[in-house]
């Protein structure tokens, strides 16, 4: 049984993007969008100080749009040391796979700053090849949205703003 109706909504995928830039920037981590297609990751952070800049941060996002999606997303095991962290980006716009009106699933959306070592740890292989990181079940306080990028600004060394 495949994906009978898959929809693609390359908007909404790319609304993650610049939402991850949005909360990355609003605790004043420089976040530059990687061209399309960039192998590995999708932003580029960096102290927003320029006589700071010590070193770069690499960040991939995954989106999930529907919010009864199974909170899991594909990363291949190639592209571990091309990123330094995932921000998975569940957008929550509703239900798509029970029978129920899509709306009654519109929620908040919800972010989680995963480092590398947290991907490499809960990553598996499917039999039919697929590579993904499941999240179902897994406790991610530590993780969601600002507490995520409080990570980042950490490793980059930005004070909280004052």
């Amino acid at each position: 049984m495949g994906n009978i109706d898959v929809r693609r909504l390359p908007v909404v995928s790319l609304g993650a993007e610049h939402l991850a830039i949005g909360y990355l920037m609003r605790r004043n981590i420089l976040a530059y969008k990687a061209p399309p297609h960039n192998e590995g990751y999708d932003l580029i952070c960096i102290h927003p100080n320029p006589r700071r800049v010590t070193k770069q941060i690499r960040v991939q996002v995954k989106s999930r749009y529907q919010t009864d999606c199974d909170r899991a997303f594909p990363v291949k095991d190639k592209s571990f040391d091309a990123f330094d962290y995932v921000v998975v980006v569940f957008l929550n716009i509703g239900y798509f796979y029970r029978r129920k009106p899509v709306l009654d699933g519109f929620r908040e959306p919800e972010f989680y700053t995963l480092p590398t070592e947290w991907i490499r740890k809960h990553h598996k292989i499917m039999e039919s090849g697929w590579q993904k990181v499941h999240t179902r079940g897994e406790v991610l306080d530590e993780f969601k949205n600002e507490k995520g990028v409080e990570l980042i600004a950490k490793e980059l060394g930005i004070d909280y703003p004052s």
